[in-house]
């Protein structure tokens, strides 16, 4: 069977990894379903109704979770989809997972049970958590204020993630296997904040904070309690030290080095996405 003759389901498919995959995989010549709320027909992790249409005739997918894997609920909603897909009669699937977490486990546990070809990947936190995620803002307005103290972080490029998924759902020699995706080495916010300031010449700065007053600044910015108060103990968590180390997840899949962040700051700030807030 050619790829063409496949039809591949990315859910979240215009987010920060799922456009990315999209778009490999129409390179390669896939035929593709972007899995999202304006897709057609639409899916919404919200709407249960919207699940089996996306999923009907679909060979292989890529499971993500809105807001984050790692999200209260975010196993049972997966095991659900998950199962829809089987019986919708998908073949392979890809779930992006995370380190180190339990919810996240539980979504990984949901589908290695099924009976289906799976593959997990469990990025560390995205370099472009700094460019298109929550962590703008505050650097344009020079602060980046987080609960997650002075932990170190393997941050990993959404591109080598992208590559990693693309290569699972295409290629041979990736069913059954788990992949965790890191960058080549560590970096502390203040590190990562300082190596931004560098490449834009601006002054920026880490600011440790507690996860209660990460929170209320969350509400205060207009977000509501029940949203804030999850996201704050998920970032506190992910970055509280057990992913404070390397793995070779990106080597293993692709057979070469991921990309350092160092060197992905260096191309990005010259689009001026860091200038500061007027």
């Amino acid at each position: 069977m050619t790829t063409t003759e496949r039809t591949t389901l990315v859910l979240g498919g215009t987010g920060r990894v799922g456009r990315r995959v999209t778009r490999r995989l129409i390179e390669r010549g896939v035929n593709v379903r972007v899995g999202s709320r304006t897709g057609e027909p639409p899916f919404d992790w919200e709407n249960p109704s919207t699940w089996a249409d996306a999923f009907a005739g679909v060979r292989s997918a890529y499971l993500m979770y809105y807001p984050e894997v790692e999200w209260p609920g975010a196993g049972d909603a997966i095991g659900a989809v998950a199962r829809l897909a089987v019986d919708a009669g998908v073949d392979r699937l890809v779930l992006l997972s995370a380190r180190n977490q339990d919810e996240a486990v539980r979504c990984e546990d949901a589908v290695t049970s099924l009976p289906i070809e799976w593959t997990i990947v469990a990025p560390a936190s995205f370099n472009q958590n700094f460019d298109e995620g929550v962590f703008l803002e505050p650097l344009r307005h020079g602060v980046l204020a987080l609960p997650a103290g002075d932990n170190a972080d393997p941050f990993v490029d959404a591109d080598d993630i992208a590559d990693v998924v693309v290569a699972a759902l295409t290629e041979k020699g990736h069913v059954g296997e788990r992949y965790e995706l890191t960058g080549p080495r560590l970096w502390t916010f203040a590190e990562g904040v300082a190596e931004i300031a560098r490449a834009t010449g601006r002054e920026l700065r880490y600011e440790p904070i507690t996860r209660e007053r990460f929170a209320d600044s969350i509400v205060d910015d207009g977000a509501p309690r029940e949203f804030a108060e999850p996201l704050a103990t998920l970032i506190s968590e992910f970055f509280d030290g057990r992913n404070s180390s390397l793995a070779d997840g990106v080597e293993r899949a692709l057979n070469r080095k991921p990309r350092d962040f160092a060197d992905w700051v260096a191309e990005i700030a010259p689009t001026g996405v860091w200038d500061a807030a007027r």
